[in-house]
């Protein structure tokens, strides 16, 4: 705690991420004045990581961004307006079904209520729609019934219950099957205006409404070919399967006409602009981060909060029977919009690397406190250069982390976060972002001739075997390419007995021993990862060295459990939240570890006893009730 609150000098130290993901671990050794090493084999992270640690001229960003709005942002606010010529933030959409049973059209809502408060006991107003002729009135967060002014009367509940739909003339299906395997239809119903006073109100859609849109759906097919627009196809995957159920096949299909038309001017717009090739590249990634709000997978979230659910907020791609379609430029009263965005982001991020800020304990509360790290002022260099990595340069690399041109031990320490096996199949959801990334070309070596960023190559599979060997060859040159004393630590936690055998023997294999696992809480107790019968709400921090630069004593798997257990134990006392799973995964790591330090424990017999003696751990901390 003193030296994480002290400022640490890393200079003369070489740090490697080989699973370099966002650039977390880039951005921290480059704070503590390490050279820096990054290495992703997705090029959509690898363009984020760049961003994360590339120089910036604050001038330049600033031109670049007004060259952008000079091109595109009055035809973008036009198609975005109420015919009293005020702003429409956001439109909302419902989907359409034909019952298979009678064909009778049905608006598949699951609740009458369309906007509430994120606190609706205390803000109990919300904004009510009537599911015959979409007028919409405010009303009270618990009604049980009303009435529309075209004298309808409807209840709270809407036609779709879980996965199943009630049309109009009481035929029960399911969603998917009054989808019928097309891509939804879809129907504006109201719209969000920002009033010339300032003040937000809701509208129904108007004619108007319709008629601006159906111009959108025009200019969009008169100027293709000139517009930046999304390409490729979906392929089968785990995060894409629910989508292609719902009948989307391209990514062009997840945005409206609208939405393409758009951000196909402001997406051409940043193509062409003329500005510093860093700046330029900054905008493209911004634009990229735009499209998670700005497409037909998001949802409103509500008043008193950010406003637009984007699209990978389950780390899937869910379908929306209520998207919501959001101003892409947008006003400083959006959510979600490139102009928002270049202010929250950009801006904030250029501040960040000139004077980074840490959040530190002083006298028991956090605190934000600048100071204790160094600038991030990164110069990118292409490849490994003869003379090493001088301080101020950063090499980032896109390319498979089992092959790189590092010098063999020339890595005093390797930091990273590897992926878990099959809980989120990074490459399947960045597609979404390469399908436009690809005609932008963010910077001259970006893969844009490629169709998708997934690779055969990706340490990512649902079969622990599959996912063990690909590791197992990072984990190998992570050795080559680390010193006889470096060290190599990273965060692990999952909830499947072969998950951890599948780690071990590659790390066994690689010719690394593992020689401390802490359990940390993890850094979202509710992400989607950590959901499931047994939620993890503990990472694991798992150190490992050369097998042959370091010689422990011997420990026995009984002891490891027993070291295992009082790490938990420790973190229960300090009021950290420890389940069954959370259990199941440390003990059994503990107890498999001690295969790569003694590999005449042979790992099927390991896998057995880890499992026995993490069940009796989780009877003496959890209880009878949760080992059952």
């Amino acid at each position: 705690m003193k030296a994480y609150s002290n400022p640490t000098d890393l200079s003369g130290l070489v740090v490697f991420d080989p699973f370099a993901g966002s650039g977390t671990t880039l951005v921290e050794a480059a704070k503590l004045g390490a050279s820096v090493i990054g290495s992703d084999i997705n090029p959509v992270a690898t363009l984020v990581q760049r961003q994360a640690v590339q120089r910036w001229e604050r001038s330049e960003l600033q031109r670049a961004f007004k060259l952008v709005e000079a091109k595109c942002r009055e035809e973008i606010d036009r198609v975005h307006r109420s015919e009293t010529g005020e702003t429409v933030l956001y439109y909302f959409w419902v989907t359409l079904a034909s019952c298979p049973q009678c064909q009778e059209t049905t608006r598949l809502f699951s609740t009458h209520i369309f906007s509430q408060h994120a606190y609706p006991k205390r803000v109990p107003e919300v904004q009510i729609v009537c599911p015959t002729c979409l007028d919409i009135q405010t009303g009270r967060y618990g009604f049980v019934s009303a009435t529309c002014r075209n004298g309808h009367r409807f209840g709270r509940a809407g036609a779709v219950n879980r996965s199943q739909v009630t049309c109009p003339n009481g035929h029960v299906s399911k969603v998917l099957d009054a989808l019928g395997g097309e891509i939804p239809k879809r129907q504006m119903f109201a719209k969000l205006v920002l009033g010339k006073d300032g003040v937000k109100r809701y509208e129904p859609i108007t004619e108007f409404d319709v008629s601006l849109y159906e111009e959108c759906a025009e200019l969009l097919r008169e100027n293709e070919n000139n517009l930046v627009l999304p390409v490729g196809r979906l392929d089968p995957g785990e995060n894409t399967r629910q989508a292609m159920r719902w009948g989307f096949s391209e990514w062009r299909q997840f945005f409206n006409e609208r939405q393409l038309y758009s951000l196909g001017l402001l997406g051409s717009a940043i193509r062409d602009v003329q500005a510093g090739d860093a700046e330029r590249e900054a905008l493209v990634a911004l634009f990229s981060g735009t499209l998670e709000f700005n497409n037909m997978f998001c949802s409103f979230k509500g008043e008193g909060t950010g406003a637009v659910r984007h699209m990978f907020s389950h780390h899937i791609l869910k379908p929306e029977r209520i998207p919501l379609e959001a101003h892409p430029w947008g006003t400083p009263a959006s959510s979600g919009s490139f102009s928002t965005l270049f202010r929250s982001r950009i801006l904030r991020a250029h501040e960040y690397k000139a004077e980074p800020v840490d959040q530190l304990l002083v006298n028991g509360e956090v605190k934000r406190v600048t100071g204790v790290s160094l600038p991030i002022d990164g110069q990118l260099v292409r490849a490994w250069p003869d003379q090493g990595l001088t301080p101020g340069h950063i090499y980032i690399r896109n390319g498979d982390s089992s092959r790189t041109d590092l010098p063999s031990e020339t890595v005093d320490l390797i930091i990273t976060d590897p992926p878990y096996m099959d809980n989120v199949h990074y490459s399947e959801l960045a597609d979404f972002f390469h399908a436009w990334l690809r005609k932008m070309r963010p910077h001259p070596n970006y893969p844009a001739s490629e169709e998708t960023t997934r690779s055969s190559d990706e340490v990512q599979s649902p079969d622990p075997q599959q996912f063990g060997s690909a590791l197992s060859r990072v984990w190998k040159e992570c050795e080559r390419v680390l010193k006889p004393h470096g060290l190599l630590a990273f965060t692990y936690h999952q909830a499947r007995l072969s998950g951890w055998v599948s780690l071990v023997r590659a790390l066994a294999d690689a010719g690394l021993a593992v020689t401390a696992i802490q359990p940390i809480k993890g850094e979202m107790s509710t992400s989607v990862t950590k959901g499931g019968k047994e939620p993890l709400n503990l990472d694991a921090i798992v150190v490992c060295r050369k097998r042959g630069a370091h010689r422990p004593d011997q420990v026995s798997p009984e002891a490891a459990a027993t070291q295992g257990e009082r790490l938990l134990t420790e973190l229960k006392r300090s009021g950290i939240r420890v389940g069954a799973g959370d259990v199941k995964s440390v003990v059994r790591g503990h107890v498999l570890a001690t295969h790569t330090l003694d590999q005449s424990l042979e790992l099927a017999a390991l896998a057995e006893l880890a499992d026995s003696l993490a069940e009796a751990s989780v009877t003496r901390l959890c209880g009878a009730a949760a080992s059952a």
